[in-house]
């Protein structure tokens, strides 16, 4: 078992939550489900909830205090994803990319720039994030059992 790797989740929107449970369950390890507020979670014995007041940014504070070298963070918070990336934490989007050392720069840069984007010019035109496709789903479960893998290399 690999108890001391745990996942993540910053679930208040996260569309893959039922992925995660199946890969979690395959490689026994113990997730925590991470949100502002109350939602169904699978009664077993890996998996966890953590509900957090609504201040602004108290999941993610919970998440990036508890965060390091043998933790996943599922997220599509860049900002989350970046102080985790930080922490040697592996962090993952919802849509199977990973946050890196060498790609959260970037992300955060590309953030900044969308949200000035948006504040001049309104949120009509400037599109939201691609929908969320099969692809996407069928790479996050290749990600997470990448990840868990490597990490459970790492640690025996």
């Amino acid at each position: 078992m690999a108890s001391s790797i745990h996942i993540f989740v910053d679930a208040d929107a996260c569309p893959v939550k039922d992925e995660i449970y199946r890969v979690a369950y395959r490689h026994e390890v113990p997730v925590v489900i991470v949100s502002n507020s109350h939602f169904r979670v699978p009664d077993h014995p890996l998996i966890s909830r953590v509900v957090v007041s609504d201040a602004f940014d108290a999941a993610d504070d919970y998440i990036a205090e508890r965060a390091g070298k043998g933790t996943v963070v599922i997220t599509s918070d860049i900002l989350l994803a970046d102080r985790c990336v930080k922490t040697e934490a592996s962090v993952l989007a919802s849509n199977g990319k990973p946050f890196t050392a060498d790609s959260i720069g970037a992300a955060v840069a590309t953030r900044a720039i969308m949200a000035d984007l948006r504040a001049g010019m309104g949120t009509e035109n400037i599109g939201g994030p691609p929908p969320f496709t099969k692809v996407d789903r069928s790479r996050f479960l290749s990600s997470l059992d990448e990840i868990l893998n490597r990490l459970k290399r790492k640690l025996s």
